[in-house]
């Protein structure tokens, strides 16, 4: 049988163009109705009818805490309570569609859950137990203290920990912001009477927000909450002015940092720059100037190492608020040998817009990124709750989203490439790379002033 010949076939490659870009359409916001009970406990509520679900969030500001107790007051507030224990709670949650979670930061200790809206009431007198009636059992604070000190150890085995520990720890000093993980040795230290002191004096409802988001009538639900909340009064007598956060201090542009990973393979760079909080008349253009320059997939930064070099494969920059201040920074990890060209292509980018003007057309797509991301961020009662309580911590309400939304929309090209200026020069960054120092400290030193530390 004589073999076949198969003549390939030449298939004319189909050109479409991509749909022009449509119009923002107007951001319409929920009804939501607020109240302040007569023990401090700000309510929000929502009405997002989507689902027959209610999301809840209740942020208590936690500033200046021990971090190493805050870190176990979180892991552990949900153990038990003089009447319950974690299993008779989880069951409890379980019984309204429900469950309850709890974490912390340097600004705020945030418990949140989610459930049938038709629970709301069992989900709020659940939360209501916890806050005044926490035990701490001890055995369960143990287990706790074992699981968080074998997380903070993994944590600290890991380049992209150390690197974003040695930027903190540039960025802000001696400022409380500086050490956002403690150390294994200050957990192992914690005692469950310390969190039980802690509870009492910092899980108070003066100053917290409880955000309630789902298929409610704000009003009805703001009721119920002062029902089965209104009674409490657990928190010490220090006023609360005590624990407020100074102000960050301002970024000191210096040398490159070096911190040596003998032998590592990949190289980090970490930079921060200046940013400016939500409120800000530049924040807007600000926001935009980042996205062209690296914070989303389409950015310059990302189309050139990544797509065009291939140095790295999730290049990413975005602007942190917190309670006391914001900044941008900018994040990649790339192969030890290219540590210098990538560092040389990002601060090329960073000159290039901080110089010269975006296009129209660049602008146009981060501008409809921004507006659709918005969009998308409030699309789910989760997203929505989050961003309220996000904002509440701010001073801010959902009205805000509305403002900030109309502000991108209109931003100019010339109020980017002037916020491009004033903050993304890369004079004024301050930059940590953390790798194999003897293989990169060279190729870094070549295009700016290195200092070399040890991690």
């Amino acid at each position: 049988m004589s073999p076949t010949t198969v003549k390939p076939v030449k298939v004319p490659a189909i050109v479409t163009e991509l749909p022009a870009l449509g119009p923002a359409t107007t951001l319409h916001l929920p009804k939501e109705a607020e109240a302040t009970l007569p023990n401090g406990l700000t309510v929000i509520a929502i009405r997002r009818p989507s689902v027959p679900l209610v999301e809840v969030r209740l942020r208590i500001p936690f500033g200046k805490a021990h971090p190493a107790r805050a870190a176990m007051l979180a892991q552990t507030i949900l153990s038990g309570t003089d009447t319950m224990t974690s299993v008779e709670i989880a069951a409890a949650l379980q019984t309204v569609g429900g469950g309850l979670s709890a974490g912390v930061d340097p600004d705020r200790l945030l418990l949140a859950g989610n459930g049938l809206v038709s629970g709301l009431g069992r989900i709020l007198e659940l939360l209501g137990e916890v806050l005044t009636a926490a035990r701490y059992p001890a055995e369960e604070v143990a287990t706790e203290r074992a699981r968080l000190v074998d997380h903070i150890q993994v944590a600290q085995s890991q380049p992209q920990h150390v690197a974003r520990t040695a930027l903190l720890r540039r960025i802000y000093g001696r400022h409380p912001y500086a050490n956002q993980l403690p150390e294994p040795e200050q957990v192992k230290a914690v005692r469950p009477a310390q969190l039980r002191a802690l509870h009492s004096e910092r899980v108070r409802p003066a100053g917290a927000t409880l955000v309630l988001v789902g298929d409610i009538q704000p009003a009805k639900a703001i009721d119920t909450a002062e029902q089965i909340l209104g009674g409490w009064a657990i928190g010490g007598d220090v006023p609360a002015s005590k624990w407020e956060l100074p102000a960050v201090p301002s970024l000191v542009p210096g040398p490159l940092m070096v911190v040596d990973r003998p032998e590592s393979v990949q190289s980090s760079l970490r930079m921060a720059l200046p940013a400016v909080h939500r409120t800000h008349p530049d924040h807007a253009a600000l926001l935009l100037a980042n996205l062209i320059f690296g914070g989303y997939f389409s950015s310059r930064w990302v189309e050139n190492i990544r797509e065009d070099k291939g140095y790295t494969y999730g290049p990413h920059s975005a602007i942190e608020h917190l309670v006391a201040g914001s900044s941008l920074t900018v994040a990649a990890d790339v192969a030890t040998e290219v540590t210098g060209p990538a560092m040389l292509e990002t601060l090329y980018e960073l000159g290039r817009l901080a110089s010269l003007p975006p296009g129209a057309e660049e602008l146009e797509q981060a501008r409809q990124y921004a507006l659709g991301s918005l969009r998308l961020g409030v699309a789910t009662q989760a997203g929505l709750a989050g961003l309220a309580v996000t904002y509440a911590g701010a001073g801010l309400r959902l009205d805000h989203l509305a403002e900030h939304s109309a502000r991108l929309a209109a931003v100019t090209m010339d109020e980017v490439a002037a916020a491009a200026a004033t903050y993304l020069a890369p004079a004024r960054a301050v930059t940590v790379v953390l790798g194999d120092a003897e293989r990169i400290a060279a190729p870094l030193a070549a295009l700016t002033p290195i200092e070399k530390a040890q991690p």
